[in-house]
C-alpha cells in the first residue's frame, strides 16, 4: 500500500498540540488541495479535496472514520473513497520531548482499487509521502502559531 509518514519538532507542549488536534476543523482544511469538510459526529466527517496525481487532477470526496481518540498522543483513522474507489488508513501521533515541545508524526496510507488501480498505486508511491509530509507541516506550523 503507497504510504508515507512524516515527523515535525513543535515548540508546544504536549497539551497544546493535543488542544488543536482533537478539532478536525483545525487540521482538515490543511489537506492539500482541500475544497471542504462536513462532521457527521465526533468520529465521522466526510471531505472534499483535489487530487492531482501528475496529469491527472480529479475531485475527491472521502468518509474520514476517527477509530479512537487516544489523548493526548494519537488520532488514528480509516480512509474511504466516496466518489472513486480507494481506501487507508492514517494518523497523527504526538510525542513529548521536553516540557515545552512535542514530536508531531503524520502518517498516510493509501489504495486506489478498481480498474484504474493497477495504474493509479504506482503514482501513489511518490504522491502520498508527499501528501503526508505537506499535511503534517502544516498541521505542524498551525499548532506552532497557536502555542506562540
Amino acid at each position: 500500500m503507497p504510504g508515507g509518514s512524516h515527523s515535525v519538532r513543535v515548540d508546544c507542549p504536549i497539551e497544546g498540540v493535543w488542544a488543536f488536534v482533537k478539532d478536525i476543523n483545525n487540521w482538515a482544511p490543511l489537506v492539500p488541495g482541500y475544497i471542504e469538510h462536513t462532521i457527521i459526529n465526533e468520529n465521522q466527517s466526510t471531505w472534499k479535496f483535489v487530487s492531482d496525481i501528475g496529469i491527472i487532477k480529479r475531485t475527491l470526496h472521502m468518509e474520514v472514520d476517527i477509530t479512537e481518540w487516544q489523548e493526548p498522543t494519537k488520532v488514528p483513522f480509516n480512509l474511504k473513497g466516496i466518489n472513486e474507489k480507494f481506501a487507508g488508513t492514517g494518523y497523527f501521533e504526538a510525542e513529548k520531548i521536553t516540557e515545552s515541545s512535542t514530536k508531531v508524526t503524520g502518517n498516510l496510507d493509501i489504495k486506489a482499487g478498481g480498474l484504474r488501480g493497477r495504474a493509479i498505486n504506482p503514482v501513489l508511491k511518490s504522491v502520498i509521502p508527499k501528501t503526508a509530509t505537506d499535511l503534517t507541516v502544516a498541521v505542524a506550523n498551525e499548532i506552532q502559531k497557536t502555542c506562540s
